[in-house]
């Protein structure tokens, strides 16, 4: 009988420069993917690659906006909980029905933990582009995505131990994306560097 297969972990980020080169040279036990841009997107190829590759473990890396003091541009943070949020629900102009699942947390930390602090992260239905929508999200999130909610929920319903590690590119509002466009190379590359020096990567 011939030597039992071992599951690989899967490595995804919403696309290639996040992954800092890790796409073109993986670890090795590792795949490694992108998922496009996102909640719903990221949803849908992740239970696509989950199908394919029957992964151990998935661990999404990727940038984020920090809502307020509590994070500045270049630190690093392991997602808590990815929560589905927006201002018009905060703001009374919708709603979501009782029975829709809204927060799915991390189940990675028994099997992969990851070096960095763990705090909840709001994923919108679109970038927050004032200072008055990060003061009214930061009470719920420390942190803005767009596509763990979906990466979550993807890895979840296949049972499929999941996590989530961000650098931070910027603060949200109005200047969010000339700040992000500025620090988002590098802070990704930062965050693969850490994750390497902390064996997050080695072989299990």
């Amino acid at each position: 009988m011939g030597a039992m297969s071992v599951r690989p972990s899967l490595l995804i980020s919403a696309f290639p420069p996040e992954l800092a080169g890790l796409d073109q040279n993986p670890p090795a036990g590792w795949r490694v993917a992108c998922t496009g841009l996102g909640a719903l997107s990221a949803a849908v190829a992740t239970a696509r690659l989950l199908t394919e590759l029957t992964p151990a473990r998935v661990l999404f890396v990727g940038t984020c906006g920090a809502y307020d003091e509590r994070l500045a541009v270049g630190d690093c943070l392991s997602a808590g909980t990815a929560l589905a949020l927006s201002l018009d629900i905060l703001e009374g102009r919708a709603y979501r029905p009782e029975r829709e699942v809204q927060c799915w947390p991390a189940t990675l930390a028994g099997v992969l933990p990851l070096p960095f602090p763990e705090l909840p992260v709001a994923v919108p239905p679109g970038i927050t582009r004032t200072l008055e929508g990060a003061r009214r999200l930061a009470p719920f999130a420390a942190a803005e995505h767009l596509e763990l909610t979906g990466v979550f929920a993807a890895c979840q319903g296949a049972g499929i131990p999941c996590g989530a590690a961000l650098a931070v590119a910027n603060r949200v509002g109005p200047g969010a994306h000339e700040e992000w466009c500025a620090h988002h190379a590098r802070v990704s590359r930062d965050l693969l560097d850490a994750l390497r020096a902390h064996g997050v990567f080695q072989a299990r």
